[in-house]
């Protein structure tokens, strides 16, 4: 069966000023229609540059990245777009803008402008999607700039959800409150995950909040250094500097 994502020996670089930096090196991962996945790693490993790869938003130096098979560097731009609209969402809480004066409700419903979709149908939409991560009615029709943090990646998450996406890509979420939230959010995550048969790809810098995903990944120098099904995240070192702590050097 063809996986929904795939890595091929992927690497991307960076310009900096009169050098370039690598910073993922020959990553391969596949993941399946509906599995979840974390990835951890500690700040600058990779893992932002790895989502924004699965994301269509950034393109591979090296390699092959496909969706069901479809080579995403290939596609024309429209067509990369078209699949970030329609098959993929991308959600990070740095990337949080919401307009002056909007409800929560239309915060959600104007994600679907290409949708086709009347506006009224938009907010049916809107509404549904928000009851399901636990933003009732009363909550949709207030101000998203009186939102707390925690609602508003419960409505951030909304928005990614209302176009029903194949695959959810999650950039460290958030940094919560309290653990509670924490967990309560990523336990949402994953259930609303279940039940529309939809994978995940999530980074974060904290193991624990990682925990319960049906696949652990760690991102340490830039590499892919462990992978391994329902089993806790160990952050194993990079292959160059195993090979030299085994030569002594």
């Amino acid at each position: 069966m063809t996986p929904l994502l795939s890595f091929q020996n992927v690497s991307k670089r960076y310009p900096d000023g009169g050098r370039e930096i690598l910073v993922l090196d020959r990553i391969s991962l596949e993941i399946d229609a509906g599995v979840s996945v974390g990835v951890y790693g500690k700040r600058r490993s990779g893992k932002s540059t790895l989502l924004r790869l699965a994301a269509g938003l950034a393109l591979p130096d090296a390699g092959t990245i496909c969706f069901e098979g479809r080579d995403i560097a290939r596609m024309s731009g429209s067509d990369r777009s078209r699949l970030l609209r329609s098959e993929v969402a991308f959600m990070s809480a740095a990337d949080w803008n919401a307009n002056p004066g909007e409800t929560v409700v239309d915060h959600v419903a104007t994600s679907l402008g290409s949708e086709g979709l009347t506006i009224r149908e938009a907010r049916r939409r809107a509404m549904q999607v928000l009851d399901q991560v636990e933003i009732g009615a009363a909550g949709a029709q207030e101000l998203t700039k009186a939102l707390s943090l925690t609602e508003r990646v419960r409505a951030m998450l909304a928005r990614a959800l209302a176009r029903e996406p194949r695959l959810l890509v999650l950039d460290e979420p958030a940094l919560f409150p309290s653990l509670q939230e924490r967990d309560a959010f990523h336990a949402l995550l994953r259930s609303l995950a279940q039940e529309r048969n939809m994978a995940l790809l999530v980074a974060s810098e904290e193991m624990r909040a990682l925990q319960g995903f049906g696949m652990l990944a760690s991102l340490a120098d830039g590499e892919l250094v462990s992978t391994e099904a329902r089993a806790t995240v160990v952050p194993l070192p990079g292959r160059r500097r195993a090979a030299a702590e085994r030569s002594g050097q």
